[in-house]
């Protein structure tokens, strides 16, 4: 019996199975028609300590969503304003990436996938909205990276891009 060079796949959640526009939010800020400097809403929102609480699970989504609103009242002009640019933001979704969820699904016939995430509280219910709550056989979200992986005794490998994933997978995936 052949072994396999893994026990389970555990793959990142944005930027490999949720791709987001890099654009996305710079948009809201040229558009919302306030004169906002481009990268106004992310310096907000991914500020190191706030950002850092959200992920971690020291404060919920919606607390993070709030304290981002805050934060924006002064350049936004009223606190109205600057909860609805937020709620814009948190309107926009990614593009799940078909190649990346039709490989992990091959790979899932022979070993389990765990999605990995550094996220905050919403990830779950997110996962529902785009379809992919029973895509995974299990969901971790903490603030861990790659090199955690790594200290920890995994292989650890970063891919950025479906072909380095699959090149990863290989001998995973069935044979016809």
């Amino acid at each position: 019996m052949e072994t396999l060079p893994f026990d389970a796949v555990l793959c990142d959640f944005d930027g490999v199975v949720d791709v987001w526009d890099p654009d996305g939010m710079n948009a809201l800020d040229r558009a919302w028609g306030l004169g906002l400097v481009e990268g106004t809403l992310a310096g907000a929102a991914f500020e190191d300590e706030l950002l850092r609480a959200a992920v971690t699970g020291r404060i919920s989504d919606e607390e993070w969503r709030s304290r981002i609103a805050d934060d924006l009242k002064p350049v936004c002009g009223s606190a109205e304003r600057a909860r609805e640019l937020v709620s814009a933001w948190s309107a926009l979704t990614g593009r799940v990436d078909p190649d990346v969820m039709a490989l992990l699904t091959e790979v899932r016939r022979t070993v389990p996938v765990v999605l990995l995430s550094n996220a905050p509280t919403r990830l779950e219910s997110y996962l529902a909205e785009i379809g992919l709550s029973e895509s995974f056989d299990a969901v971790v979200n903490t603030a861990g990276h790659v090199v955690a992986a790594r200290e920890a005794g995994l292989t650890g490998l970063h891919c950025q891009h479906v072909g380095q994933l699959r090149d990863a997978v290989a001998p995973l995936l069935r044979r016809g």
